[in-house]
């Protein structure tokens, strides 16, 4: 737990300053109040990295969050607040997550929200499944998510295409090493 862990210092702290800072508030706080939506559960929705903490780290209200998008995504649920088993329902619900659609750059470690290392990770993680609660009948938080646009070309298009140089890419037309020396020269 983060209570346990030596203070950081040096790069260590500088490192964690930068990580914190990323944290927002106001994502926090809408996912805290998706959550509760969802789940009926009584919490505090305040978006502060220490109230956000105190409500996720067991993984308990995210376990019954997946469950709730997806029955029996989580089959067992541990509430004691023994260490190991808090970070088997954060595993748990990484798990369900990926299941339930959110790519694995947008979840987070276990150690990020049991030990406090990297929440917004965790605000990510959550607005990432936020996106997705469409699908399975639940309200969404964040931007809809893109729907495929997939184009197909004929084969004379895609040959047509080749012949095309782009402008960024410049051309070497004309172009040789004649009059070019480095150094210098040798006389004969």
């Amino acid at each position: 737990m983060a209570t346990n862990r030596a203070t950081k210092s040096g790069f260590a702290a500088e490192a964690q300053r930068k990580v914190n800072a990323k944290y927002n508030e106001d994502l926090a706080r809408e996912c805290l109040e998706w959550i509760v939506a969802i789940t009926d559960e009584p919490i505090n929705v305040a978006g502060d990295m220490d109230n956000f903490y105190e409500v996720l780290k067991d993984g308990t209200l995210l376990c019954r969050l997946v469950n709730k998008l997806q029955p029996d995504m989580v089959k067992k649920i541990n509430v004691t607040t023994m260490a190991f088993k808090c970070m088997e329902n954060i595993n748990a619900f990484l798990e369900a997550a990926k299941q339930l659609g959110v790519p694995p750059q947008e979840t987070f470690q276990t150690v990020d929200l049991w030990e406090r290392q990297n929440l917004n990770s965790v605000v990510i993680c959550l607005q990432s499944l936020g996106r997705k609660a469409n699908k399975y009948g639940q309200p969404q938080i964040g931007p809809k998510e893109a729907a495929k646009n997939e184009r197909i070309f004929s084969e004379e298009t895609l040959k047509a295409g080749q012949t095309i140089i782009g402008l960024q890419m410049g051309s070497n037309k004309g172009a040789n090493q004649s009059g070019i020396n480095f150094g210098n020269t040798r006389h004969m």
